[in-house]
């Protein structure tokens, strides 16, 4: 029986930096909530940036989704990735750009690889 992908770190970041040399990741500005002093609030610029381990050889596919629901929640990016063996620790760097917030609340955020979840966890963005 094939084992389901595990998800090793989530963070939300400002950047994330590839020491060409090293191929070391440099994490930049981490943070878990937005305030805003007004809504709709648009966030010009963010990274989630994600570990995955125990994914089978071959093509596999991510998606991100967000919402103030969670049973309506919007897809932000669905993404290809390839895994050389299930040992590997595939870093995967998503860039989201202009996400715009139409009010304050706790908004769900659904991490699925190949349609099964992984995370669901949330950001907090409120009022400043």
């Amino acid at each position: 029986m094939q084992s389901k992908p595990q998800l090793l770190a989530w963070l939300t970041c400002d950047g994330v930096h590839i020491d060409p040399s090293s191929g070391k990741h440099t994490i930049l500005g981490v943070f878990s909530n937005i305030n805003a002093r007004h809504f709709p609030v648009t966030h010009p610029f963010m990274v989630w940036f994600l570990t995955l381990t125990d994914c089978a050889p071959g093509q596999h596919s991510m998606r991100l989704s967000m919402g103030l629901d969670p049973t309506a929640m919007k897809v932000l990016l669905d993404r290809p990735f390839e895994s050389q063996s299930p040992l590997h620790r595939i870093n995967l760097i998503n860039e989201i750009r202009n996400l715009t917030f139409g009010e304050p609340g706790d908004y769900a955020i659904l991490v699925e690889v190949n349609e099964e979840p992984i995370l669901a966890t949330n950001m907090t963005v409120s009022a400043a």
